[in-house]
């Protein structure tokens, strides 16, 4: 399976949402919106892990703390893409936070499939934070055995 280009971040750099900006730089010029709160905001990227199986691929995305409701996927010339968005709780009066750590904000992973993905039949679920989208091989994809046949 190959992934189309998307930042891998392993750590934050030193200069904060620099890449952030870019990204809504490039927004911008694809024609998307960008206003002033993400901007600037600190955006995030779920974790992925994809498994290939005998019958299928298997995605699996890391959405802590994301309603599903908020989580949109599409399937589109061989592009899956997952997109969606953190909200940010509101604060409570009377709440002095002393540290925020955690990420909110919207988010979008796009993956290339192989043509051998049956579109038709892909699922998704959701459970305990874990977004598992599941997508058959098509038959001519799968392994296929030839037994011997003694003459």
């Amino acid at each position: 399976m190959v992934v189309r280009f998307e930042r891998f971040p392993i750590m934050r750099p030193p200069f904060g949402g620099i890449f952030d900006l870019e990204r809504n730089i490039d927004s911008l010029f694809r024609g998307g919106v960008a206003d002033d709160s993400s901007m600037f905001a600190s955006g995030w990227s779920p974790a992925v892990d994809i498994a290939e199986h005998e019958n299928e691929y298997l995605v699996k995305v890391e959405l802590p703390g994301v309603n599903k409701d908020d989580v949109k996927i599409t399937l589109q010339e061989d592009v899956l893409t997952i997109r969606g968005e953190k909200k940010q709780e509101k604060e409570t009066k009377g709440s002095n936070y002393h540290r925020v750590e955690r990420s909110y904000g919207s988010f979008e992973r796009s993956f290339s499939l192989p043509s051998t993905v049956k579109g038709e039949n892909v699922d998704a679920s959701y459970k305990d934070g874990i977004l598992t989208v599941t997508m058959p091989k098509a038959e001519e994809a799968k392994p296929k055995q030839i037994d011997v046949k003694v003459k």
